[in-house]
């Protein structure tokens, strides 16, 4: 009976081994990173002083190679893996001319890929158009090629701040769903005018911007949140109605040039404009007709750090922002 057991205890171990080689779950993970059990599609291989992309397995869903020293991407480097759906290389030292011009074509279920914090000058070649959420900032990439996100339809988030980006032209025009654009800490002297209509958030702080077309945030009636702060904005550059749609929920305009106060829709929430040159308050950029059943939404107002005082304020204010929980001048 002894013997029986031991034979069967030995048959299984054997049994157990030849499952987790076939299957690849256990023995395969790169000496550099850990696959822990709890998360057999993960491998870990951040912040271990990496200098290249170790082998990928092929069960593997989620790389984590961030924080390292990574320069290259070796064209093949992920095809074993080809169910990958998050890889994570932020925070290295790729350069665009180390990296393969298919490195990641063949990567169809890619959802996340974060490149962000390292030398790229340009914007990967073929990705995947499966991705969701795609981070490049903090670069050097410069100009964006008309066809750098062609065929990205499932594009929601793109983050392309801090690099050195003077135009965008018609780089993001096709890109159907994309909800959330960071671009600040640009180039831009301009209001990109070719942007996704559906964009829900836009955020062009701290650019060279002295202007803002009169039609660009009627045709984007998704438009909740807006950024533009730190730039170079005059009240000359912001045709009357630009702000009065009734789609925008926070805009900053802070840290500008303005002398005025801008038309603002009712419908605003949220209105930063502080650090600016502004010497009056208009309540009628607020609400154009002020009376019991007419007033604005606003719940936040920043006038502070202008050229006007608390004893500017006309006695009508208090009707027109009678739902205003914090208002500072």
């Amino acid at each position: 009976r002894h013997f029986c057991r031991i034979s069967i205890f030995i048959v299984s171990i054997l049994l157990m081994g030849q499952w987790a080689d076939g299957n690849g779950e256990e023995g395969d993970c790169p000496l550099e990173c850990d696959c822990p059990s709890l998360y057999p599609r993960a491998m870990y291989c951040h912040s271990r002083n990496l200098q290249h992309v170790p082998y990928v397995p092929s069960r593997m869903k989620y790389v984590y190679l961030h924080n390292n020293r990574i320069t290259s991407i070796q064209q093949g480097v992920f095809d074993n893996a080809t169910d990958l759906v998050w890889v994570i290389l932020h925070k290295n030292h790729l350069r665009s001319d180390k990296i393969g011009k298919n490195v990641f074509s063949r990567l169809k279920s890619l959802q996340k890929l974060y490149l962000d914090h390292n030398n790229l000058t340009s914007v990967p070649q073929n990705l995947p158009t499966s991705l969701v959420d795609l981070r490049l900032n903090n670069n050097n990439i410069s100009k964006l090629s008309y066809g750098s996100f062609q065929g990205m339809l499932h594009l929601q988030t793109l983050r392309l701040q801090r690099n050195t980006i003077e135009e965008v032209g018609g780089a993001l025009k096709g890109l159907e769903s994309l909800a959330l654009l960071e671009l600040g800490g640009n180039l831009l002297k301009k209001v990109p005018e070719s942007l996704p209509e559906k964009l829900q958030q836009l955020y062009l702080e701290y650019n060279h911007i002295t202007s803002v077309s009169d039609n660009f945030f009627s045709q984007r009636p998704s438009l909740q949140f807006v950024r533009l702060s730190h730039n170079q904005l005059t009240n000359s550059g912001i045709p009357t109605n630009t702000f009065n749609v009734s789609s925008l929920v926070e805009l900053d305009l802070s840290h500008n040039h303005l002398e005025k106060i801008p038309t603002i829709s009712t419908s605003l929430e949220n209105l930063y404009l502080q650090a600016n040159h502004i010497k009056e308050f208009s309540v009628k950029s607020f609400c154009r007709v002020v009376d019991v059943t007419n007033y604005s939404q606003i719940r936040v107002l920043r006038l502070d750090a202008n050229k006007i005082r608390a004893s500017d304020v006309p006695p009508e204010a208090v009707l027109c922002l009678r739902l205003a929980t914090v208002i500072d001048i």
